[in-house]
């Protein structure tokens, strides 16, 4: 994990958004228009999370946890397009970025924040080590959370359908809409790894974050592509 966050601020706003390449349109091809309704849902909600902080501390999952350096730049050239990100504003040298700090680089640009600082949390983190972890990132006033629901929405689907895959994201959304940090900190983590859905463990962090009270508004929530995107923003009450 990426080393500890130290600020005297509370979380102000949290930005909650999914990260499939396909938010870009330049990875989107022949589906760009079919995502603009999730693009423009994600685009409106970074631009909250500037106005509230330009620098935000972002959490997302991947395999292994690996820490992503400050100002680091990547590329989307894994992903077939080789359109370069970057942290910060700072240039640095092109290293390999995990998906979700490539997303946070792109909505960064996209969103006119000036940084962002990943911390990635292992998908298969239970939910005390996420509350473990949500204490040594802190508070800072901007916080992103990245992570999709399940892959296993509809016949279509890239994980294969399952009927449980509606009322696991149905859930979510629920829980998002209410900020209901309860909720998401009751999310199995056993049927999330089954229904593929990336989000539960940065949905625990947030869990273990989101201390107080919030409003929240759901921005987008559906499965266009057989997996479920949620586009949320919690305000500090």
């Amino acid at each position: 994990m990426a080393g500890k966050v130290t600020s005297a601020a509370v979380i102000r706003r949290v930005a909650v958004l999914p990260q499939p390449p396909l938010l870009i349109p330049e990875l989107a091809a022949g589906a760009a228009d079919e995502c603009a309704e999730l693009r423009e849902a994600c685009l409106a909600a970074a631009r909250r999370l500037t106005s509230a902080s330009p620098d935000w501390v972002v959490i997302g999952a991947a395999t292994g946890a690996p820490e992503v350096p400050e100002h680091a730049s990547g590329s989307f050239r894994g992903f077939g397009v080789d359109l370069g990100v970057s942290l910060s504003r700072v240039t640095a040298p092109e290293t390999e970025l995990p998906l979700p700090a490539l997303v946070a680089g792109w909505l960064r640009e996209q969103g006119g924040a000036s940084s962002v600082r990943v911390h990635l949390v292992d998908p298969a983190t239970p939910f005390d080590q996420c509350e473990q972890f949500a204490r040594a990132v802190g508070d800072h006033p901007a916080v992103l959370v990245l992570g999709d629901g399940s892959s296993r929405h509809g016949p279509r689907s890239p994980g294969g359908e399952d009927a449980r895959a509606e009322g696991f994201d149905a859930g979510v959304r629920d829980a998002l809409a209410k900020a209901d940090t309860g909720a998401l900190a009751a999310l199995d983590p056993a049927l999330a790894a089954e229904l593929g859905a990336g989000g539960r463990a940065p949905w625990q962090v947030l869990a273990g974050l989101a201390d107080g009270d919030w409003t929240a508004e759901v921005l987008y929530s559906a499965a266009p592509f057989g997996v479920g995107y949620h586009v949320a923003v919690w305000e500090h009450a």
